[in-house]
């Protein structure tokens, strides 16, 4: 579960992280009220799940309290990669010396957390890590040990944070133990003029397992749940939106994570992650491709399955059933291999829809999507 950026400021001040005063609002009159209590100039910032709110124009800073109510007015109900902007968080600005990243993550493979820090935050640090990643400073983190003083001075002197931020990593830590966060990470973490370090900006993904040890927080936050998730889990799909233009359908973890490094490996980003399952009807094939299709940043929606309790038939005719309940205006890539393939290829000629087209190989068919979706990009 993602939290908004208040849900997470909220977090960090509860265990102490200095962050700027701030308040919500999803009334532009109520945003001006804001900021006559925050002293008059605010930063107005979007609140929505995603990255990316700054080049959309969702964050501003406002000069005095009328500024603030018309900078809320053009934020609200702006839709950013398919958020539709309902609230916004006014924050008090702050002097800023200088910006530094900071950040804890599950690494699942390692069986452990990594510290990733660089004394160079601020809105360009993934182009920062891609060009010079020996600015990004990547330390294991025993979980049973975790973060103490000295830990935490290890990791500052390896990004070349100053001594000033070594408290602010070990009240990182604590809430990532204390909240069951799979992630904590603070872009820009600042030190400002007189010498205060501030957590400007935080993201932080808990985890849904752990919800039961904190009693309200998933109704709490439900509200916000991206909606494709919320309608893909009404529908008991285990979906999860991505920032790509390749739309991915598949028949197990494995098999989907694979299809999204091979769609990947061909210069296309995956637009979410979609397992129908091992054993998934003709019904939840429909429902899956449904949601797939209904996200605006879908080009081409690439379908891999490899039929082994889910025979491909099967899966066709969901495809087919979904067809005629869906009007497809995005090209869609299949493959299927294993059970019923062959009839599962017959049903699909038998329809022969005009955007629907089939791919023998996975890398192939990832070839193929990425292909249309990098056409249909530039046309548009």
């Amino acid at each position: 579960m993602d939290l908004y950026e208040h849900q997470a400021r909220e977090l960090f001040e509860a265990h102490g992280i200095v962050v700027p005063r701030a308040g919500i609002t999803d009334s532009p009159e109520r945003a001006r009220e804001i900021a006559r209590a925050l002293g008059g100039r605010a930063v107005v910032k979007a609140q929505v799940r995603t990255g990316g709110r700054g080049r959309a124009g969702g964050v501003r800073v406002a000069a005095d309290p009328l500024a603030a109510e018309e900078a809320a007015r053009h934020i609200l109900g702006m839709d950013i990669k398919g958020h539709t902007v309902g609230t916004v968080m006014l924050a008090e600005p702050c002097d800023v010396e200088r910006e530094f990243y900071v950040s804890y993550v599950l690494d699942r493979a390692a069986g452990r957390f990594v510290a990733v820090a660089s004394a160079e935050g601020g809105t360009e640090i993934e182009q920062i890590a891609a060009e010079r990643p020996e600015a990004v400073a990547r330390i294991p983190v025993d979980p049973a040990a975790g973060v103490n003083t000295a830990t935490a001075v290890r990791i500052a002197d390896a990004a070349g944070l100053p001594p000033q931020t070594v408290d602010t990593l070990v009240r990182l830590w604590q809430v990532l133990v204390r909240e069951d966060a799979l992630l904590v990470e603070v872009n820009p973490l600042a030190r400002t003029a007189d010498g205060r370090i501030v957590a400007l900006d935080g993201k932080v993904t808990l985890d849904d397992n752990a919800l039961f040890r904190h009693p309200g927080r998933g109704d709490a936050h439900a509200t916000g749940a991206d909606p494709l998730e919320v309608r893909a889990a009404a529908k008991g799909l285990n979906y999860v939106r991505l920032d790509g233009e390749v739309g991915v359908v598949g028949n197990g973890a494995g098999l989907v994570m694979s299809t999204l490094d091979a769609v990947a490996g061909r210069g296309a980003r995956p637009a979410n992650f979609l397992d129908i399952g091992g054993g998934a009807s003709a019904r939840v094939m429909a429902d899956g491709l449904a949601v797939v299709l209904s996200d605006p940043g879908v080009k081409s929606v690439l379908v891999n399955i490899f039929g082994g309790i889910t025979a491909c038939d099967a899966v066709a005719d969901g495809i087919v059933r979904a067809l005629d309940e869906v009007r497809l205006t995005k090209p869609l890539v299949v493959r299927l291999d294993g059970n019923n393939a062959a009839r599962g290829r017959a049903l699909l000629d038998a329809r022969a829809h005009p955007l629907v087209e089939q791919a023998t190989t996975m890398d192939g068919a990832a070839h193929r999507a990425a292909r249309l979706a990098t056409a249909a990009s530039t046309a548009a």
